[in-house]
């Protein structure tokens, strides 16, 4: 192998590209580098804006007409959607903290249930012992009638016993007199 490069045809087309864009580049700073130009140039720029601004607003004129959106109307109207979705995201917010207080609310109200479960529970016991104790305080009244009637009757029988006794004592007086007279009626004769 020598030492020779091989013939590389795109290095060849870089050079002659570069040699054009130096040459191209210097012909358009000469001619832009002249008052004339310049002056030219701003003038076309003035002309043009113009023309620019007399088409704009013969497109919005027949915009309108037509009933079709211009620039401007879907520059709001992309406004308008980003404030929209910053609205509905406010709302998700408020929504989302309005459903764990919801949450939060409900296991509160769950608690109560459960209490107020316990609650009746033991209402219901105590509506059991109370009624319990009225059928207790009744037999217990029925009980203290029946020691009364019976307290009555061994009053009577006790006053009954006293005349007994004092019938007996009678009796057994009576007798003796009896026995007296008659021991003494046998004596006499």
């Amino acid at each position: 192998m020598s030492g020779k490069k091989p013939y590389d045809p795109f290095e060849s087309i870089h050079k002659v590209s570069l040699l054009w864009e130096k040459q191209i580049n210097d012909f358009i700073y000469l001619w832009t580098n002249n008052k004339d130009f310049v002056k030219m140039s701003k003038t076309g720029t003035e002309i043009n804006s113009r023309y620019l601004e007399a088409f704009k607003k013969n497109q919005e004129a027949l915009a309108s007409v037509l009933n079709l959106p211009t620039k401007n109307d879907i520059a709001n109207v992309a406004t308008l959607t980003v404030q929209a979705e910053e609205k509905i995201e406010a709302l998700e917010e408020q929504i989302w903290e309005l459903q764990d207080s919801l949450k939060s609310q409900n296991k509160e109200i769950e608690s109560v249930v459960e209490i107020s479960k316990e609650i009746i529970k033991l209402t219901k016991q105590l509506k059991t012992e109370l009624i319990k104790t009225k059928k207790e305080q009744l037999d217990t009244k029925e009980l203290h009638a029946e020691l009364q009637e019976m307290k009555f009757e061994l009053l009577k029988l006790t006053s009954i016993k006293e005349e007994v006794d004092s019938l007996k004592g009678l009796i057994e007086k009576k007798d003796q007199d009896t026995k007296r007279e008659l021991a003494g009626s046998g004596t006499s004769k």
